[in-house]
């Protein structure tokens, strides 16, 4: 089976890629996520990516030419409490549109790898993309390899990044350290 694979960083797609070529899958991934910010953080996890395809011999597709953070703003503006939603439909509707015109039998995400993120949101989000259509969205619980693909990623050097990658999502990781300045300020 021919698969395309969104890959959100390189650490998430150890585990991931691992599976599908173990199943006997012919992986190809996808780096496509305006959603990260700052550009410099793109660029790190960019790096990551083509780390980690390397090393498990894997194409990328990279589609920097669309790396347009002010698209996901778009999408997430008045929908800040549901911006999860926006930004799985951002990256999974052009994975889509992509596996489609190559052609390939199924889609998915390393998304799907974290335990942070909203696993039955993207199953049944991709299920509903995939609907009526060639190509599947293939979902699988990657979960199960957390422990190891963090252990990889670390023996193999990869940058491993702190925060999902929005603006919304780094303040919220580095929040804490505000309210601890601001207690001392106090």
């Amino acid at each position: 089976m021919k698969i395309l694979v969104h890959l959100c960083c390189g650490p998430c797609a150890i585990t991931p890629v691992s599976a599908l070529i173990e199943a006997g899958m012919d992986v190809t991934g996808l780096f496509f996520n305006p959603n990260i910010h700052p550009l410099q953080e793109y660029l790190r996890r960019r790096e990551g990516v083509v780390q980690v395809a390397q090393r498990l011999g894997i194409p990328v597709i990279f589609k920097d030419d669309e790396y347009d953070p002010q698209s996901y703003f778009r999408s997430v503006t008045f929908r800040e409490a549901n911006r999860c939603l926006s930004c799985y439909a951002l990256r999974l509707e052009r994975t889509l549109s992509i596996a489609r015109r190559g052609k390939f039998d199924a889609f998915t995400t390393t998304l799907l790898y974290s335990k942070f993120q909203k696993h039955d949101v993207i199953q049944a989000l991709g299920r509903d993309l995939a609907a009526g259509s060639d190509p599947d969205f293939h979902y699988q619980d990657f979960r199960t390899g957390w422990s190891q693909g963090i252990a990889l990623s670390k023996e193999w050097g990869i940058y491993r990044q702190r925060y999902c990658g929005c603006l919304y999502s780094e303040f919220e990781r580095y929040r804490p350290e505000l309210e601890r300045l601001a207690d001392r300020t106090a």
